[in-house]
């Protein structure tokens, strides 16, 4: 099985390429510069191509002779990036219709419960990407995920800088939503499944299973690095404002933390747990959130050849303002030092 993963230049698709080469499978790894994809310990394990989604011409090479194309691309540094996306998406379409290829594999957000111009941009971007895709003559699996964590991950940096980087977290009282994560090898493995899966068309929210609120989680992220922080709650902030001075205190992007933190207005929570038995096996347990985030911010053992090392921790070709974080983060050992634990919560609860 040929399987071509456009956007493998990102974070998530750096890890998906080693899960979908664990399966046996050959990978071809799309990226806007292939040049880039050396800074990778898998590199020399891949095909390389050149990807322009927003260039169709770009496409048809780099889908001869494929079987699966899974997509990861995502844009939020513009302020056209819905309208760019979308383009994109239409593009891909086209181009899987007319291939060799017998199934799309997209990874998408949680969609939350409400009419979708509430949605944030970030999230109605998403939604619109993946009815674009879906219209696809080949079968489509589109797999939602909230928050992934995993050293590396935009939104987790996002969470351990929002964190760390002040002695008082301030949070606006809109941003106490419900959020559920997904660690970044359990969100692989989901990804891997559905590449060999022979299923129709259709979506699946991938979540860990347990909901905390978005303030115990900078909590519990505080414990567990061994750097509390006490925090203070305060209305009617405006999101903008939150953008900027998130924007200010992480090493991430401004305009993508802007849109991430838009969306957590939003409760970010699986539907249900229908990917395990679907994608994976039936008996599969994701990491919980307590003990991703550990394993999350452990300190890479360079000793170790990084195929053998942990994917949820720190790896060569990482972006650059993410190893910088990683760099300047303190680790506890202990695990969660005392004072207290966070009563973490299954969804159903």
């Amino acid at each position: 099985m040929r399987v071509l993963v456009i956007g493998a230049s990102g974070y998530v698709g750096s890890r998906v390429v080693p899960a979908v080469l664990a399966t046996g499978g050959t990978v071809r790894a799309g990226a806007r510069d292939p040049l880039s994809l050396q800074r990778f310990w898998w590199h020399d394990s891949v095909e390389t191509t050149e990807v322009d989604v927003t260039d169709g011409d770009t496409l048809p090479a780099a889908l001869d002779g494929v079987d699966v194309v899974i997509y990861l691309v995502h844009g939020m540094r513009s302020a056209d990036f819905r309208e760019v996306d979308l383009a994109a998406a239409h593009e891909v379409r086209h181009a899987v219709d007319e291939s060799s290829a017998s199934r799309l594999v997209y990874v998408s957000g949680f969609v939350p419960d409400c009419a979708p111009h509430e949605l944030s941009e970030h999230l109605l971007s998403r939604w619109e990407v993946e009815q674009e895709l879906s219209r696809s003559s080949r079968p489509v699996l589109t797999l939602r995920a909230g928050m992934v964590l995993g050293s590396g991950s935009t939104s987790f940096e996002v969470l351990g800088q929002l964190g760390g980087r002040l002695p008082v977290t301030v949070v606006p009282d809109w941003m106490n939503s419900r959020v559920e994560p997904v660690a970044i090898v359990d969100l692989t493995a989901a990804v891997a499944g559905a590449a060999v899966s022979e299923l129709p068309t259709r979506s699946f929210d991938v979540g860990c299973g347990e909901v905390l609120r978005y303030p115990e989680l900078l909590r519990l992220y505080g414990r567990i690095t061994g750097m509390p922080r006490a925090q203070v709650t305060l209305s009617g902030l405006p999101e903008a404002v939150i953008g900027r001075i998130g924007s200010w205190l992480t090493e991430v992007p401004s305009e993508t933390v802007a849109a991430l933190m838009e969306s957590l207005r939003h409760d970010m929570t699986a539907r249900d747990s229908r990917w395990i038995g679907s994608l994976v096996p039936s008996g599969y347990r994701p990491l919980g959130i307590e003990r991703a985030l550990q394993r999350a911010v452990l300190p890479a053992d360079t000793s170790v050849p990084c195929g053998d090392r942990d994917p949820m921790g720190p790896l060569p070709g990482d972006p650059g303002w993410a190893v910088a974080a990683t760099e300047a983060r303190r680790y506890s050992a202990r695990g969660i030092p005392p004072g207290g634990r966070t009563r973490i919560r299954r969804r159903d609860d």
